[in-house]
């Protein structure tokens, strides 16, 4: 198991992935690769399978136009559609809270690349941003 975050609010704009700054769990055994202070994750083919869980908080910024907002995951830079997470805040500022768990197949000596984008058309308020990744 592997645990990365990213506690304090970050702008995310369409299309950009969410970056996590912190790695209260690191993969000690080269199963899942990342670095701190980005949002990608590279998962090891020695694992055929992992369950990716991830949760936190999105708003929609001041200035925007309020309306739904969502984030979906993402696995070589395409969006799995039955990942997306969407809200539909009444105010800027609003927070909802999203959540989603997934299993990604990983082929025997590939990797695969996930992250967690924006699919929204505006930008958007990302805090507590929190995921899990177990093989």
């Amino acid at each position: 198991m592997a645990e990365y975050s990213a506690n304090t609010v970050q702008t995310v704009n369409p299309g950009e992935s969410i970056t996590f700054t912190e790695s209260p769990v690191p993969c000690t055994r080269g199963l899942v690769r990342h670095r701190d202070g980005t949002g990608t994750f590279l998962l090891n083919g020695y694992a055929p399978r992992y369950l990716i869980d991830f949760g936190a908080n999105i708003a929609v910024p001041d200035g925007e136009t309020v309306g739904p907002i969502s984030v979906a995951l993402s696995i070589d830079g395409s969006t799995m559609p039955a990942s997306t997470m969407i809200v539909t805040p009444a105010a800027v500022e609003e927070y909802f809270n999203v959540s989603r768990a997934t299993n990604v197949q990983v082929w025997r000596g590939c990797c695969e690349t996930i992250s967690v984008r924006n699919t929204s058309s505006i930008p958007i308020l990302v805090q507590n941003a929190n995921i899990i990744i177990t093989r």
